[in-house]
């Protein structure tokens, strides 16, 4: 007997996890036929919680610290098995250790473009990716509703879930925060933080808390890229222009202030050459051109359309004319052409406005008779 005394005082006497892998979420202690004596002794580590399942049953939750496992510290269990005086032979239970620090650096991202419906360049298609940070918020209700008897339940088993959802919520609240494409570069910490408001509450059905979330880059297509480049030359171009402008005419204006100035005398010749070449270039021009060759015809400004939420056209006016007859073009049909700044309504450009017949004047009703 006192062989087997041996063998039965040293079974399950310290129950504890060292984690040792940075991506374990739930780890399940293992044990010969989930025994446990009275008396063995429970370890809990910070940034851990233990819990004990009998039957399929949560019945105690343990915080961090060191425990002697009595009918004292486990009331649920003691009072199913009717424990009131104390137990002496070994109980079967699982114990489930569950990680609570934060999970980083979980990456997440667009595998296709999200179509969203810009003010501006009207449907258009964006990706997006960056990263999350996850930590165990209930740690009984990550146990039910997605551990289940998962002896070893990595961040691998759901980070798909949690990036799908990711990528899910996104385009609702880029679409939510009303900013334009070409601003969302200026308000990624606007809109990470609107994600993680969106967030939350789904990843606390799973008992998971969204305790920080980054949107690292939000890119459109090349060809929109290219076009957006071109654009920007263009307008430092025309702003170029201006400024020589605004030099030139405050040149005169000092030279005015100065007339008799050695600054003055520069500058009024500078402008005096400046302007013979302009004149020469002109004439030279004018000398250059065919007496006997006419003008180029002048070409129609041609407009798009956007036509059922798709872009259409360049048209001209009169094919504009046909498709208002047809009613495929509306007064509220979103147009634009080179020059201006953004899509219009057809009846705010006054010359598509022309095009529409006007809306007429109600009637007056027939006058009473005479009495």
């Amino acid at each position: 007997m006192a062989f087997w005394d041996k063998i039965t005082g040293a079974f399950i006497d310290i129950i504890e996890w060292v984690d040792d892998r940075s991506d374990t979420l739930v780890w399940r202690f293992e044990r010969y036929q989930n025994e446990i004596k009275n008396g063995a002794r429970l370890t809990v580590r910070q940034q851990q919680v233990a819990i004990l399942v009998n039957g399929g049953q949560i019945t105690d939750i343990f915080s961090s610290g060191m425990y002697e496992l009595s009918t004292e510290n486990m009331p649920i269990l003691s009072e199913l098995k009717g424990w009131r005086y104390g137990f002496n032979s070994p109980f079967k239970a699982e114990v489930y250790f569950v990680n609570l620090r934060t999970f980083t650096d979980n990456k997440w991202g667009t595998k296709n473009p999200v179509m969203l419906r810009d003010p501006e360049f009207g449907p258009i298609r964006i990706r997006a990716f960056g990263n999350f940070s996850i930590k165990v918020l209930d740690a009984e209700k990550l146990l039910n509703e997605i551990v289940g008897t998962d002896g070893h339940f990595t961040l691998d088993e759901i980070h798909s879930q949690l990036k799908a959802l990711a990528v899910s919520r996104f385009s609702d609240a880029v679409a939510e925060s009303k900013i334009p494409v070409l601003d969302l570069a200026a308000n990624y910490d606007e809109l990470s933080e609107l994600m993680k408001q969106r967030m939350n509450p789904d990843f606390e059905q799973y008992g998971l808390c969204l305790s920080h979330f980054l949107v690292e880059n939000i890119s459109l297509p090349p060809n929109v890229e290219q076009a957006l480049d071109k654009r920007s030359s263009m307008g430092i171009i025309g702003n170029l222009n201006s400024y020589s402008q605004y030099q030139s005419a405050n040149a005169m204006e000092q030279a005015a202030k100065n007339p008799g100035g050695d600054a003055g005398s520069g500058v009024g010749m500078g402008l005096g050459f400046a302007m013979a070449n302009q004149l020469a270039e002109s004439q030279g021009s004018d000398r250059n051109v065919d007496p006997g060759t006419p003008p180029p015809l002048p070409t129609q400004k041609k407009y798009f359309v956007a036509i059922n939420g798709v872009q259409t056209g360049p048209f001209t006016l009169d094919v504009f004319k046909q498709k208002i007859i047809s009613d495929e073009i509306k007064r509220s049909s979103l147009v634009w052409t080179e020059g201006m700044p953004g899509w219009l309504k057809a009846q705010e450009v006054d010359e598509l406005l022309a095009l529409f017949a006007p809306i007429p004047s109600p009637s007056p009703p027939p006058l009473p008779p005479s009495s």
